[in-house]
C-alpha cells in the first residue's frame, strides 16, 4: 500500500477542504498511513500570519487538530514559504510531496469552469507532473 499520505491545505480555506481532509484521513486511518499536512505561504504578512514562523505554528496546530477530529496517530506539517505562492503553489507542492515521501497525494479541488479550460488547475497541474498517486476531492 501506501507509505506517506500529503495533503495540501490552504489555511485561508479551510471550509472548501473538508472533503479532502476527511477523505485523506479516512485512508491513514484505514491503512495506518502518516499523513502530512503542507500548507504553501508568501514570506510577506497575509490574513492567514504575518510572518513564515507563525505560519508553521497554525499549520502544525492544524495537524494535531486534524489528528484529534479523526483519530489519527500519526501526522506531521510542512511548511513551505514562497516568494508568491500564486505563482510557484504547484512546483512548490511537488518539490513538498518529494521531500515528504508522498507516494498518494490527496487533493481538494472543485468543479472546472471555463478558467480551467484555458489554464491548468493545481490539482490537474499536480497530477500530470508528480511521480506520487494523486486522489482529486471534489
Amino acid at each position: 500500500m501506501y507509505k506517506q499520505i500529503m495533503i495540501p491545505v490552504d489555511l485561508a480555506h479551510i471550509e472548501r477542504l473538508e472533503k479532502a481532509l476527511k477523505t485523506g484521513a479516512d485512508l491513514a486511518k484505514l491503512y495506518g498511513i502518516p499523513v502530512c499536512y503542507v500548507g504553501v505561504a508568501a514570506s510577506a504578512p497575509s490574513a492567514v500570519a504575518h510572518n513564515p514562523a507563525e505560519f508553521g505554528a497554525k499549520l502544525g496546530s492544524f495537524a494535531k487538530e486534524q489528528a484529534a477530529k479523526y483519530g489519527l496517530e500519526k501526522v506531521n506539517s510542512a511548511a513551505c514559504i514562497s516568494h508568491d505562492p500564486a505563482v510557484d503553489l504547484d512546483k512548490t507542492l511537488l518539490k513538498a510531496a518529494r521531500e515528504s515521501g508522498a507516494d498518494l497525494v490527496v487533493m481538494a479541488s472543485h468543479v472546472p469552469g471555463l478558467a480551467e479550460h484555458l489554464f491548468a488547475s493545481n490539482a490537474g497541474y499536480f497530477a500530470a507532473h508528480s511521480d506520487a498517486s494523486v486522489l482529486v476531492v471534489r
